[in-house]
C-alpha cells in the first residue's frame, strides 16, 4: 500500500479554489490505490501564532516515519521550523498554490518576512508541486528553488455543459471567488459603475465570511454607486446553483489581482462562456486569447473598455464563446491531474 500524509490547516471543506484542489487531489489518491492520512493543522494560517506553530508542528511530526508529508501551502510557508523538523526522517512536500507574498495588501515589511519565512521552509524539501507554470517560475526565480526539485501539476476542471445564456437583455454577467482584495471585486464595481447605461446585471458567487473589510468595502461601493438593483452578491453558492449561474451566463467576469492558476476562470472555459480577466500572476497561463480578453490587474480604465465592448458587441462575445468551447476539451481532467500528483509521489519514494 503507497502511504501519503496530506497536511492541511484549517477545513478542508472550504469552498476555496486552494481547498478544492487539495479535495479533488485527494479523492483521485484514494482512487489510484493510496492510503491518504488527512492531517489537520490547525487555524489561524496564513497568520498563525506560536501555539498554532506548535501545534502544527506537533502534528506533523506525529506522521509515521519515512511517510511522505505534503503541507498544504496556506500553511508551509509560514511553518519553516516544522519542515527543518520533519525533514531529515520525512519526505517533505510543499504544495504550493501561490507564494504567500504575493497576497493583495501586505505591506513590505510582510511580504519581506512572509517571503524569508516560506524560502527557509522550502529549503526542507524534497519536492515541490506548484499547481501552475507561473508559480514555478516564481519558485525557481525568487524562492531558490531548483528547477528539478519542482512538479507542475494543473487543476482538473469538470467537463461541462456548455451555457445557454441569458436569453435576452439585460446581459448576465457572473464572478466567482471568494470575496477578499485580491479578487478584485472593487475594481470590477468601478468599472462597471462606468457602464451604468449600458443593459446588464451582475452576480458575484463567492464566500463573504473570509475577509470583513473586504466585503465592508465592496457593499459600500455597490451602494455608493447606486448599483443595488444591478449587482447580486449571492455569497457562497451549492455546487447546484453555480452550475446554474454558469448555464444562464453570457458572460465570465473576475479582475483578480493575482492568480496562481485560477480555477474559476477555467471553469468558466468549461462551460463555454467568454471570459474578461487580468494579466495577474498564472491567468495568461489559464485563459488563452481565442476565449478571453486580459486587463492589467487593477486598471479600471482597460476593464471598462473591455466590459463596454463585449456587452455591446454580441459577435466579438460569440467570437470568444467558440474559442472558449473549442479550448474547454484541453483542460485536463482532475484523473489526469490526480495522476500526475501520485506519479510525482511515486518518483519520490
Amino acid at each position: 500500500m503507497r502511504y501519503v500524509a496530506f497536511a492541511v490547516p484549517g477545513d478542508i471543506a472550504t469552498l476555496t479554489g486552494g481547498y478544492g484542489y487539495d479535495r479533488r487531489i485527494i479523492a483521485e489518491l484514494r482512487r489510484l490505490g493510496w492510503e491518504v492520512e488527512l492531517v489537520g493543522l490547525g487555524d489561524g494560517f496564513p497568520r498563525p501564532s506560536d501555539a498554532q506553530k506548535a501545534l502544527a508542528q506537533e502534528r506533523l511530526l506525529a506522521t509515521p516515519v519515512g511517510c511522505p508529508v505534503v503541507i498544504d501551502g496556506l500553511a508551509f510557508g509560514v511553518l519553516p521550523q516544522a519542515a527543518a523538523a520533519i525533514q531529515s526522517n520525512r519526505p517533505v512536500v510543499a504544495l504550493v498554490h501561490h507564494p504567500l507574498a504575493s497576497e493583495t495588501n501586505l505591506t513590505q515589511q510582510e511580504m519581506e518576512r512572509l517571503r524569508d519565512s516560506e524560502r527557509a521552509a522550502l529549503a526542507a524539501t524534497r519536492l515541490v508541486i506548484a499547481t501552475s507554470q507561473a508559480t514555478a517560475d516564481l519558485l525557481i526565480g525568487h524562492y531558490d528553488v531548483p528547477s528539478r526539485q519542482i512538479e507542475v501539476v494543473l487543476p482538473g476542471t469538470d467537463r461541462a455543459p456548455f451555457s445557454v445564456g441569458g436569453g435576452g437583455h439585460p446581459l448576465r454577467l457572473l464572478s466567482v471567488g471568494a470575496v477578499g482584495a485580491r479578487k478584485g471585486f472593487d475594481v470590477l464595481v468601478e468599472a462597471l459603475a462606468r457602464l451604468a447605461p449600458l443593459p446588464w446585471r451582475l452576480t458575484i458567487a463567492g464566500d463573504r465570511g473570509r475577509d470583513a473589510e473586504a466585503v465592508a468595502r465592496l457593499d459600500a461601493a455597490i451602494a455608493g454607486h447606486g448599483l443595488e438593483d444591478r449587482i447580486d452578491c449571492a455569497g457562497a453558492v451549492s455546487p447546484e446553483r453555480l452550475a446554474d449561474l454558469y448555464a444562464r451566463a453570457d458572460l465570465f467576469v473576475l479582475a483578480s489581482r493575482f492568480e496562481g492558476y485560477g480555477m474559476a476562470y477555467a471553469e468558466a472555459i468549461a462551460h463555454g462562456l467568454p471570459v474578461v480577466g487580468t494579466t495577474g500572476g498564472a491567468i495568461p497561463q489559464t485563459v488563452p486569447l481565442s476565449a478571453g480578453r486580459l486587463v492589467p490587474p487593477g486598471d479600471v480604465d482597460a476593464l471598462a473598455e473591455v466590459l463596454r465592448e463585449l456587452i455591446e458587441d454580441d459577435a466579438s462575445r460569440r467570437a470568444l464563446a467558440a474559442g472558449a468551447r473549442a479550448h474547454a476539451s484541453t483542460l485536463p481532467t482532475w484523473a489526469c491531474s490526480g495522476a500526475r500528483f501520485g506519479q510525482a509521489l511515486e518518483r519520490l519514494l
